[in-house]
């Protein structure tokens, strides 16, 4: 009977935590939805305004940079307010990012909303896993963590279908037939508006991170929330945190520094980081209507076979939160980059050697075109199930209750730094020098990736986070 009693307290830990993790991870949803919505904007905005592809590359990517300044404020203002707090203003950022954007005058004032929009962005990004990790049982992290990747894909997914229907409803990105005489492009940027105004609600649902509230001395409150989620007694996981927050001290900037300017773990953290958007991934989701138009692809075509990448990322994304907790981080990265290596490299082939077209503007056919779609989806899968959802576990629970906050903060800064040299690199790396090379250059960091893992990262599966 004990058994059994234990047994459902358990069971209703996991629904717990689960459910709480998936409302956080709404601001995953948010955060692919908003980086993967001007995908299908992108090449009518372009007309709109009657830019070039410097503008065009900035229009998509100075985004990031508000990304970077959000995920960069976020360990001071998490520590601060808490991990609640900080949602409810990023849900506020996405909710009139996505009403500005669909109303801008200029390309300059449309590039101030995305860059709002980015700030929310970045406090998500930062605080969603930190949350997720500090509220899960070591036992399940991986699998709860793994919920930010699959809400970002998914978010992703949402927008490449709502962007596709729309311009197939339409007749056209920039066709002004869809609703009440406004272009569809307007429209992708307010379907963002209802999920980030259930973000809101949702994170006024959800409890303040128990290690938080122990941290600033409100001890009974986090004691009912880790009863919720351990499922027994809490007194000594209680006095486990304390003892962890009075060694390593009070929570701040300070905590990451150190010998070479900051401490090992958190050079670590800044390199998974870094090296997630330099394998090229986001050129998939922001430019990829536009890189198989310019292949040879009609507009309609083109954000279908990103519809398609879009299931690839989130079946992959079931398959990283199905094993990551049995095998382990490490493993799942380093398959994971050797598949990229691969299929990034035959990408690379077939651009550079494509039979029709500029080296800009191959234009593929048969039996290329076919293998370039394969190795696109491929590509997609290897890094869906690895470096996609592992890299942000692994931020969230790598580093100690300390310094958690703030390593975070500077390693999810530096993954959308990163992503903004990629994406705003993309439009004239391709004119310079082909889409051949960029790609091969996407593949050299991919197996720059492998090495990296395999002599640098340590696993972290089962271990709690008094233990890092």
């Amino acid at each position: 009977m004990v058994s059994e009693s234990s047994e459902s307290k358990q069971s209703a830990s996991v629904i717990f935590v689960l459910l709480i993790s998936a409302a956080a991870a709404l601001g995953g949803f948010l955060f692919g939805f908003d980086t993967a919505v001007i995908n299908g904007a992108v090449v009518a905005l372009g007309d709109h305004f009657n830019v070039g592809p410097v503008l065009v590359g900035l229009s998509v990517s100075l985004a990031l940079i508000g990304s970077a300044v959000g995920a960069l404020a976020s360990g001071f203002v998490s520590e601060k307010y808490g991990r609640i707090r900080p949602m409810l203003l990023a849900a506020v950022l996405f909710t009139v990012s996505g009403i500005g954007a669909g109303f801008p005058f200029t390309v300059w004032d449309f590039i101030f909303w995305r860059f709002l929009g980015g700030v929310g962005i970045g406090l998500a990004s930062a605080i969603t896993p930190a949350y997720i990790a500090e509220i899960s049982p070591a036992e399940l992290r991986g699998r709860f963590g793994s919920l930010q990747q699959l809400a970002i894909v998914t978010g992703i997914f949402v927008a490449m279908l709502s962007n596709y229907m729309m311009v197939d409803f339409a007749g056209g990105s920039a066709a002004m037939d869809l609703w009440l005489g406004f272009e569809a492009w307007r429209w992708m940027f307010w379907a963002e508006v209802p999920p980030a105004l259930l973000y809101g609600f949702a994170a006024l649902m959800i409890p303040e991170s128990p290690r938080y509230l122990i941290g600033t001395g409100r001890e009974k409150e986090a004691e009912t929330i880790l009863a919720k989620v351990l499922g027994e007694s809490v007194l000594e996981k209680i006095e486990e945190i304390k003892v962890t927050l009075a060694v390593e001290g009070k929570a701040s900037f300070a905590a990451v520094r150190g010998s070479k300017g900051l401490k090992t773990v958190v050079w670590l953290g800044l390199g998974l980081s870094v090296l997630q958007q330099f394998v090229g991934i986001n050129v998939i989701f922001y430019y990829g209507s536009m890189l198989w138009r310019s292949v040879g692809f009609s507009e309609q075509n083109s954000l279908w076979i990103t519809v398609i990448t879009g299931v690839v990322n989130i079946v992959t994304t079931l398959v990283a939160i199905a094993f990551i907790d049995r095998v382990g981080r490490k493993p799942l990265l380093l398959v994971g980059s050797a598949g990229m290596l691969i299929t990034l490299g035959i990408l690379a082939y077939l651009f550079g050697h494509a039979a029709g077209g500029s080296a800009d503007h191959p234009v593929l056919s048969g039996a290329s075109a076919t293998a370039a779609l394969i190795s696109a989806n491929l590509y997609v899968f290897c890094f869906g199930f690895s470096w996609g959802p592992v890299v942000w576990v692994l931020l969230g629970e790598m580093f100690n209750n300390r310094m958690r906050a703030s390593a975070l903060a500077l390693g999810a800064g530096a993954q959308w730094i990163a992503n903004f040299v990629v994406s705003a690199s993309f439009p004239s790396l391709v004119n310079w020098a082909g889409l051949g090379i960029t790609y091969s250059i996407y593949a050299f960091f991919a197996a720059v990736s492998f090495f990296f893992v395999l002599f640098l990262v340590k696993e972290t599966r089962g271990r709690e986070l008094e233990d890092m």
